[in-house]
C-alpha cells in the first residue's frame, strides 16, 4: 500500500481512505457479516485510515466501524475520522452531546481526525464560533480525545479560501476529480490548502460512482478501446492520485472486486506518474461530458452574488450533472443544499428566481440564466425527494433534542 502523510511528520495514511458511508445492504439494513469481511479485506492490504460520520447509516456505520476495530484488537494500527454534525447544531451543548455519542458509537476514547461536517460558507462558519467551536476544539486537542482538526467542505472555492485562512487547521475535505476542477473548491482550493501546508483529502473521486459503473456509454467505450486495459473507476482514482497535493482518496467501497481494483490503483500510481497518453484519455473524456452539458457554465461566479440568493453556478452544476448520469443523486444534492434540507444551509433554489436579469449582464458565457434557472428547477425539484429529507432533518434534531431532556432529567434526579 502507497502511504502518504496528511500532517507533516505525522501518521503515514494508506492513500485510499475506507468511506464508510456506503456499507453493503441486506434487506435494508447494513449487511454485517459482508461488511466485515470488506473491511477486514482492506485492513489486510494495508488501508488504514476509515471515514465516518454522524448520520451514515442512520448512526449505524460509526456503530459497526467500532466494533470491527474492538474485534480486531486494532486500534492503535487505524485512523479513525469522524465529523460533528454542525448542521444539526443550534445550543452551544449540543457540541459536547453529539461528540460523546459519537466516542459511544465507536467504542472508543479519542477520534484521530475530526471534521466540521460540510462547511459550505464562512457565514456558517462564524456562527459556529458564536456558539463556542473554538473552545470545544481547544478543549478536546488538549485533553487527546481530538488528535487532528479539519472540515469538510461543499460550497463556493472563495469561501473555502477564507474558511482555510480564518483558523489554524490541521486538514481539509474536498470533492475532487476530473470534472470538478473548478467547481466548489476545485484545483484553485486544493493547491491553496497545499500551499499553507494544510493536509487535503479527497471525497467523491468518482462522484457517487457516476465516474465508473454509471459513466455514458461513449465514455465506457473510450476506456474500453484503450491500452492498458482498466476499469473506469481505475483512471478516475489515477487521475487523483496523480496530484502530489493530495493525501488520502476516499473511496465508498462495497464490492471486493472495487476495493482490490482501488488498492492496484494505489500502489501504482505515483505524483506526476501519467503518461502524456494517459493524460490525453483523460482529457478526451471530459470532453465527452461537455457535450452532454446542458449549460455551459465554467463556474466563474461572475453572476454572483444573486439579489435574492439564487446559487447559480451550483445549481447549473447539478442540472448538467443530471443530464450525465441521470438517477436521484443530482436530485438529493439539491434538494439538501439548495432548497433547503438536511444540510442546514440557507435557501437558494432556482425557485426562488424573480428574473431580475442582473447576472445575465455579467455572464461572459451569454447565458439566458433565468430561462436555464426554470428548467433546472423543473429537472431537479422533486417533492418526493424534498419532503423525505426535511422529514430526515426534523428527525435527527428531535433525537438530539431529546438526549438532552433526558440527561437534564437525570441531573435532576440525582
Amino acid at each position: 500500500m502507497q502511504y502518504r502523510q496528511l500532517i507533516p511528520g505525522g501518521d503515514n495514511l494508506s492513500i485510499i481512505g475506507y468511506g464508510c458511508m456506503r456499507f453493503p445492504s441486506k434487506n435494508g439494513r447494513i449487511d454485517e457479516v459482508l461488511t466485515n469481511e470488506q473491511l477486514l479485506f482492506a485492513y489486510g492490504k494495508g488501508i488504514n485510515y476509515f471515514d465516518t460520520a454522524y448520520p451514515y447509516h442512520g448512526g449505524k456505520s460509526e456503530v459497526i466501524l467500532g466494533e470491527f476495530i474492538k474485534k480486531n484488537d486494532i486500534r492503535s494500527k487505524v485512523f479513525i475520522a469522524d465529523k460533528m454534525p454542525v448542521y444539526l447544531v443550534n445550543k452551544t451543548e449540543q457540541f459536547e452531546t453529539f461528540f460523546q455519542t459519537q466516542l459511544k458509537r465507536l467504542d472508543t476514547d479519542y477520534i484521530d481526525y475530526y471534521l466540521m461536517h460540510s462547511l459550505g460558507s464562512l457565514e456558517g462558519w462564524e456562527d459556529l464560533k458564536k456558539l463556542g467551536i473554538l473552545e470545544f476544539i481547544d478543549e478536546h486537542k488538549k485533553n487527546g480525545s481530538i488528535r487532528y482538526v479539519g472540515f469538510s467542505f461543499h460550497g463556493k472555492a472563495e469561501e473555502f479560501t477564507k474558511i482555510i485562512d480564518d483558523y489554524n487547521w490541521d486538514f481539509c475535505q474536498i470533492q475532487y476529480n476530473y470534472l470538478d476542477e473548478t467547481n466548489q473548491a476545485g484545483t484553485a482550493g486544493l493547491e491553496y490548502a497545499y500551499a499553507k501546508n494544510i493536509g487535503v483529502i479527497v471525497m467523491e473521486p468518482l462522484r457517487g460512482g457516476n465516474l465508473a459503473a454509471k459513466a455514458p456509454t461513449k465514455v465506457k467505450e473510450m476506456i474500453e478501446n484503450f491500452e492498458p486495459k482498466r476499469s473506469a473507476a481505475f483512471w478516475a482514482l489515477r487521475w487523483i492520485f496523480n496530484h502530489k497535493e493530495v493525501s488520502v482518496v476516499l473511496s465508498g467501497m462495497n464490492n471486493i472486486n472495487h476495493i482490490k481494483d482501488n488498492i492496484y490503483c494505489a500502489n501504482n500510481t505515483q505524483p506526476d506518474s501519467m503518461t502524456e497518453k494517459e493524460l490525453q484519455l483523460i482529457e478526451d473524456i471530459k470532453k465527452v461530458y461537455q457535450e452532454l452539458m446542458l449549460v455551459p457554465c465554467t463556474g466563474c461566479n461572475y453572476c454572483m452574488p444573486c439579489p435574492v440568493n439564487v446559487d447559480i453556478p451550483g445549481i447549473f452544476a447539478e442540472y448538467n450533472n443530471n443530464s450525465f448520469f441521470g438517477g436521484i443523486i443530482p436530485k438529493v444534492f439539491y434538494a439538501q443544499k439548495f432548497v433547503g434540507g438536511i444540510m442546514g444551509v440557507e435557501q437558494s433554489g432556482a425557485n426562488l428566481c424573480i428574473e431580475c436579469g442582473k447576472c445575465m449582464t455579467r455572464c461572459p458565457q451569454n447565458i439566458q440564466i433565468p430561462e436555464k434557472l426554470q428548467a433546472a428547477d423543473k429537472a431537479l425539484n422533486k417533492k418526493y425527494i424534498i419532503y423525505p429529507t426535511k422529514l430526515a432533518k426534523r428527525f435527527f434534531l428531535t433525537k438530539s433534542k431529546k438526549s438532552k431532556k433526558s440527561k437534564n432529567d437525570q441531573k435532576v434526579n440525582k
